[in-house]
């Protein structure tokens, strides 16, 4: 071994021994007389002390030689420092080293090795392997690491069995994109990587295994954002003889015990909501409630709701008058903004990923009274009536959008989120985990003319609306549950069909001929007709739930070594063209 000790463990009770430190020169002060050099290893910084009168020639010449990121090995007596720093681990010793000897020496690094760096995110994705060397990438990487222990801990005591599944598989038609990967052996067919080993997790049910799970790479070829990447990991799961509730309390179970095993917190039984309520109070189907900020209707064409939109007296509002939807959210203690600032707000709703025309807003004043920007239109008993229904208060702000009702409430979630950032009630370290349940089965596609499975084909319907597929297949809910920690889904999963007459019932209302389900999924339909088990599962995405205990927005520094934006390892430089000796061997011409 090259070191006896790293560099983060020596302490005060270790002064007098003799030991043997290896690692990376995180800096170099000479000041003459006194050498000092800080060793870094993945565990600490220990400092190395060097006498130059009493240290022989040949260790202060090496010293002197070192630069940023040598690799050196150290031996010498650990002496407790008289000047104690308490900024590292190892601040109460030093070595005074007997050698030196300089493993490998390093060019100057293309960024500073340390937690707050000169390096922005293209050059150190191009070095990543120095931007590991980091204390924040490190300490992700630990933290995933920990997850992971954690995760197969509390599987493996309620019985689940780990199993891999294949990597090389075939493509299907619905989801997100495959990655495809041509066959050498049958040129022209093709495998896919998985998006999910989700056929393969139902088929072990078939087998008997009824408690599996997996951390497993997924692939996806889709656009990316901060929280995507081509490929992924999921703790997938699945198990045999279960209904809903056993699935949820049992990855309830499981998320809790990461949160106290890894953060030592505490969390609360989860809340449920439906996918209805969801998108009615919040605009979509992962709501953040760590803060209330409920959606209050002043109108809303489907449902007929209270006309509060329409003044009493004055003339008409043609934006309230021409819209669908008259919807809005009461900011707490936000009366006080600024017309700078309300202006920002108008301008961040007419963003064109937002989608809204323009804002409406009344402030509640401490004194009482109520001032809106339609005034014009609605007068004070109007807007008292507006307060009542958004339950505000003296000191709060009411933000109100109008106009097409799909449209309207994504961009007035937008705006709550928004608002919860700038009144810091998104506090990162406050976690708010709760169920979304009873989604819809399908959804209806206005390009393809047809309807998807929201979540994907082998979900089962709710047992009480399976008499609806035929007549009223948008109103069938499905046996299917999102967890949300945050405003973020971090997992998601369904009871599956087991039936192979429902199975092929689904298959036909997405569109499939019998001679394509059977193409496509007749190994799975076979299956079924052997025995299948009623089962059901979950996918947790693993990098997600580790940037979220990470207290990070994206999950890229919780990945060893992830791709850019626009699906590129730019630290090798892949995607990358091939030979054409192997594309010959491939069957595949690109010269077409």
């Amino acid at each position: 071994m090259l070191r006896t000790h790293t560099c983060g463990e020596l302490r005060a009770s270790n002064a007098g021994q003799t030991v043997t430190i290896s690692g990376w020169v995180q800096g170099l002060r000479d000041k003459g007389s006194l050498l000092w050099i800080d060793l870094r290893d993945r565990y600490g910084i220990t400092q190395v002390t060097i006498e130059t009168e009493n240290a022989s020639k040949e260790v202060v010449d090496v010293a002197r030689s070192l630069g940023r990121e040598f690799v050196i090995s150290v031996t010498g007596k650990v002496t407790e420092r008289y000047s104690k720093s308490n900024k590292i681990a190892t601040g109460d010793i030093e070595i005074y080293p007997d050698n030196i000897v300089v493993l490998n020496a390093a060019i100057v690094p293309p960024f500073t090795i340390e937690d707050e760096t000169d390096g922005g995110d293209d050059i150190r994705m191009k070095y990543r392997y120095l931007d590991l060397r980091r204390n924040v990438v490190r300490k992700n990487l630990e933290l995933r690491h920990r997850m992971a222990i954690e995760t197969r801990n509390f599987l493996d005591k309620l019985n689940f069995l780990e199993v891999e599944t294949p990597v090389l598989i075939k493509s299907t038609p619905e989801g997100a994109r495959d990655f495809v990967v041509p066959s050498r052996m049958n040129q022209g067919e093709f495998y896919a990587l998985p998006q999910s080993p989700q056929t393969f997790k139902q088929l072990l049910m078939v087998g008997g295994f009824d408690r599996y799970y997996q951390i497993v790479k997924c692939f996806r070829d889709e656009d990316l954002r901060a929280d995507r990447q081509p490929e992924f990991t999921q703790i997938d799961c699945e198990m045999a003889f279960v209904e809903q509730e056993d699935i949820l309390n049992t990855f309830e179970g499981l998320v809790r015990h990461l949160f106290k095993a890894v953060k030592g917190i505490d969390i609360p039984t989860l809340s449920r909501m439906t996918y209805a309520d969801a998108m009615k109070y919040y605009g979509n189907d992962k709501p953040d409630i760590r803060f209330e900020m409920k959606f209050v209707e002043l109108k809303n064409n489907s449902t007929n709701s209270p006309l509060l939109w329409r003044a009493a007296g004055g003339e008409a509002f043609p934006v309230f008058e021409k819209a669908q939807l008259v919807v809005g959210i009461c900011a707490k203690g936000a009366a006080e903004y600024t017309r700078k600032q309300l202006d920002e707000l108008t301008e961040f709703v007419k963003r064109p990923q937002i989608g809204a025309t323009g804002l409406v807003y009344a402030r509640y004043n401490a004194d009482g009274t109520i001032k809106s920007s339609v005034d014009k239109f609605f007068n004070a008993d109007d807007l008292k009536k507006w307060a009542e229904a958004f339950n505000a208060q003296p000191g709060d702000l009411i933000l109100i959008l109008a106009g097409d009702e799909n449209k309207t409430r994504k961009a007035l979630s937008e705006l709550r989120l928004e608002m919860g950032t700038r009144l810091g009630l998104r506090d990162k370290n406050t976690f708010a985990c709760h169920w979304v349940i009873d989604f819809p089965l399908l959804e209806w596609s206005e390009e393809t003319q047809r309807w998807h499975a929201m979540h994907h084909p082998f979900t089962s319907p709710k047992p009480e609306d399976i008499a609806l597929i035929d007549t009223k297949p948008g109103a069938v809910r499905a046996n299917a549950y999102d967890m949300v920690i945050n405003g973020v889904e971090v997992g998601g999963g369904s009871i599956r069909i087991h039936n192979k007459e429902i199975q092929a019932r689904m298959f036909n209302l997405l569109g499939f001929t019998k001679e394509e389900a059977q193409a496509q999924f007749g190994f799975l339909m076979n299956a079924f007709e052997f025995g299948a088990p009623p089962h059901g599962g979950l996918a947790f995405g693993f990098d997600r739930l580790c940037s979220l205990f990470g207290g990070a927005e994206g999950i890229r520094d919780f990945i060893a070594f992830p791709k850019n934006n626009s699906g590129r390892d730019v630290m090798i430089d892949s995607p990358s063209t091939i030979a054409q000796a192997q594309l010959d061997e491939l069957g595949i011409n690109l010269k077409k």
